[in-house]
């Protein structure tokens, strides 16, 4: 398998170059230059298959001969070894719960095998990489985990000061070691284009060996087509599956790295009757399913705010999937926008209706997926629950009136103590930073 930029300006790569590069030196993102099929027996007999063997038939066209099949078996059994339950809220809404990895975040999946993958192509290395990452939240504390101490390896994390939640926070820097926080005085988007530019200096690309664990990197985004898949084999052995009607997933999406995958593992023969991209206040994609026009802006901060991105990476990804041909785009996606008010609504009404607690996130994709619904009848679907509620209990606590209980690895983490560095929001700032580490 070779990937191209999104920018069709720079050469073709195969995986191991994708993910050891992150970003195309056009400024493009990697794109895998053809789909796979997947077999027809995986989804036929799917329940047949364990989600060690589900993993591996997914991923193996797209790393290709990069990592040999045993190496890669271990990389993908050690990416998925927690569980990733279907549980039913209403009789037509299933919770797909992406919290139960070591940071409680959907972002474990991507981390896990992306540091592992790094992990394997950098050995041997006369010099050190630096993962460089910009988090809207959970991304952040998914990095510092999924890469800590691993030989060999940097990390590099820009958060938006206050703009993440505490738990999130204490996360990404309490680590130490190898895990470097930067507390950046600005929006998500301000460390993101930071970033973006970092890998575009060639003078700082000469004296460092960066790379991305963003969903802009493929070895982070291509592994989220997972869960997509233990979803669906869930679903067939779930009443609604039974009555033999495809699942509408809704997706809360932010820099859209997700949803692409989502949709990637569609169009490989992934059977779902509908995607919804649900946005909070940052609408950007709703408006363009509405005019078809992408107008980026600057990030508004919602209690959702690891989905506070103005202008999402990934949504490029998206349209390459359908060779930028909208009527074909919105036969499979529709997106909306929720506002905080509504999120702390359904927050509320779903635990006390139905005695099942959303975080803000899964409370934006499950009131998309609600309005879908009413509008689609005889329809179901599953919302993708993307963070556990105690990373958000400021939130949470206050809407249900009830304390959300503490995992035992949250609460070692809030009493550690943070270490994080300042800095404006300026890219020199940024390279000097990093120069200080060579």
């Amino acid at each position: 398998m070779k990937y191209y930029s999104t920018n069709h300006n720079a050469p073709l790569v195969d995986f191991k170059e994708a993910t050891i590069r992150g970003q195309a030196p056009d400024k493009g993102l990697y794109f895998p230059e053809r789909i796979p099929a997947l077999p027809a027996d995986l989804i036929a007999n799917i329940n047949r298959y364990s989600k060690e063997e589900i993993a591996y038939q997914v991923i193996a066209p797209y790393v290709g001969d990069t990592i040999p099949e045993n190496e890669l078996r271990r990389i993908v059994a050690e990416t998925v070894n927690f569980d990733i339950p279907l549980v039913p809220v209403t009789d037509a809404i299933s919770s797909l719960e992406l919290y139960h990895g070591p940071t409680l975040a959907f972002k474990d999946t991507g981390a896990r095998f992306m540091s592992r993958c790094l992990g394997y192509f950098v050995k041997g290395q006369d010099r050190k990489v630096t993962v460089l990452v910009a988090t809207s939240g959970d991304t952040g504390g998914a990095v510092a985990n999924g890469f800590y101490d691993v030989e060999g390896v940097d990390v590099v994390i820009l958060y938006p000061s206050g703009k993440v939640s505490s738990v999130q926070e204490k996360q990404l820097t309490t680590l130490g070691k190898n895990i470097h926080a930067l507390e950046v005085n600005g929006t998500f988007d301000d460390c993101q284009r930071m970033v973006k530019e970092a890998f575009t200096d060639e003078a700082l690309n000469k004296q460092l060996f960066l790379t991305s664990a963003n969903s802009i990197n493929v070895a982070r985004w291509l592994p989220q087509q997972f869960y997509y898949f233990f979803a669906y084999q869930q679903w067939l052995q779930s009443s609604p599956g039974i009555n033999g009607d495809l699942p509408v997933i809704s997706v809360p999406s932010g820099n859209f790295g997700n949803i692409c995958a989502g949709i990637l593992a569609h169009v490989s023969g992934l059977p779902v009757q509908h995607f919804i991209a649900a946005c909070n206040a940052n609408d950007v994609v709703p408006a363009f399913m509405q005019t078809q026009q992408y107008k980026p802006r600057e990030a508004v901060a919602t209690i959702s705010n690891a989905m506070d991105v103005g202008n999402p990476s990934n949504f490029v990804r998206i349209l390459e999937i359908f060779d930028n041909q909208f009527v074909s785009l919105e036969k499979v996606l529709s997106s909306c926008s929720i506002s905080d008010e509504e999120t702390r609504a359904t927050l509320k009404a779903v635990y006390q209706q139905f005695h099942y607690l959303l975080d803000p996130h899964g409370a934006v994709g499950y009131l998309a997926l609600q309005r879908y619904l009413e509008a689609h009848p005889g329809q179901n679907g599953i919302v993708l629950e993307t963070a556990h509620p105690v990373k958000f209990y400021d939130v949470v606590e206050p809407v249900t009136g009830e304390k959300v209980e503490l995992p035992p690895s949250v609460q070692e983490q809030i009493n550690a103590v943070k270490k994080s560095t300042q800095l404006e929001a300026s890219s020199d700032l940024l390279k000097n930073y990093l120069y200080s580490m060579v």
